[in-house]
């Protein structure tokens, strides 16, 4: 009888495991509803921004503007490297960190030095326990993803690459592509390029776009915010791609939970059955055992 009753407390400890992945399910699909619209919203918005940029800086002199300039020499380089604030989303936050980890690796071979920049909460945790050091975390904010923080996380690579801190600017972050494809994206930021264009963009025939003021008066505004509206697609990007992973992976936790409920049920009726038949075979060899007396 102890037998069955630890089956029967796996069960009952099975099902409200069930219960809990049953429910951030649910949560991650709410979430990821909201989330994913806004980042279909955007989507045609930074890739018109970066179809308009591109055709502006398009034979520009890149000494016209600090952020155009290509650097002779690169000595040190920034990774802003965009994770989750929380786990139980598979192996997503493990991607993006191992892509991290992957670039930090060859900038080092190449003799160049890195400086991390890491928002989210996962990526912030798994290099401090490695003694990386970083140049500025951000953990806790991947919780409200707005423009404001696009800002705020644009801002601390201008400031870098402007002031010379380092030379190039790169941004990894998950480009959602749907509920079971989520791909790490290594971008770089800075120096901005003529070819600036959105990821999984195809080449096309471009146009010609006329200007009042002149299109290096206009750089001088849209190139900053160029900036701000990158990493702001990252951040939806990665935060979409977060609920969709969740989601999929609290489904795979509840399908797994069920079958193993239904494993642990079919062990107890056989530990019921099989204590049975031991109960009876003892009444009988009693009954047989009283005749025989």
């Amino acid at each position: 009888m102890a037998a069955l009753r630890d089956i029967q407390n796996k069960i009952s400890a099975v099902k409200k495991t069930r219960q809990i992945t049953r429910a951030m399910n649910m949560v991650a699909a709410a979430r990821l509803r909201q989330v994913q619209e806004r980042t279909e919203r955007f989507r045609p918005y930074a890739e018109k921004f970066s179809e308009v940029l591109s055709s502006l800086s398009e034979g520009m002199d890149p000494e016209a503007h600090p952020l155009l300039a290509q650097p002779e020499n690169v000595e040190r380089v920034g990774l802003i490297l965009i994770t989750a604030d929380r786990g139980l989303c598979g192996s997503f936050n493990m991607n993006l960190i191992l892509k991290g980890q992957q670039f930090l690796t060859e900038k080092k071979a190449a003799g160049q030095e890195a400086a991390l920049y890491a928002v989210g909460r996962k990526g912030v945790d798994y290099f401090r326990r490695r003694k990386v050091e970083f140049a500025k975390i951000m953990p806790g904010v991947m919780n409200v993803v707005d423009f404001d923080l696009a800002t705020e996380v644009a801002r601390l690579g201008l400031n870098a690459f402007l002031s010379g801190e380092v030379q190039e600017v790169y941004l990894l972050y998950s480009r959602f592509i749907s509920l079971v494809s989520q791909v790490p994206t290594l971008e770089k930021l800075l120096p901005i390029s003529a070819q600036a264009a959105e990821p999984g963009e195809e080449a096309g025939p471009k146009l010609e776009y006329l200007t009042e003021p002149s299109a290096a008066e206009i750089l001088v505004d849209l190139l900053p915010r160029y900036l701000n509206v990158r990493v702001y697609s990252g951040l939806l990007e990665t935060s979409t791609s977060e609920n969709g992973a969740r989601m999929a992976a609290m489904d795979n936790a509840t399908r797994n939970c069920k079958e193993m409920i239904n494993n642990l049920t079919l062990a107890f009726n056989k530990a019921r059955q099989a204590a049975i038949t031991t109960e009876l075979m003892d009444i009988v060899g009693g009954a047989e055992a009283l005749k025989a007396g």
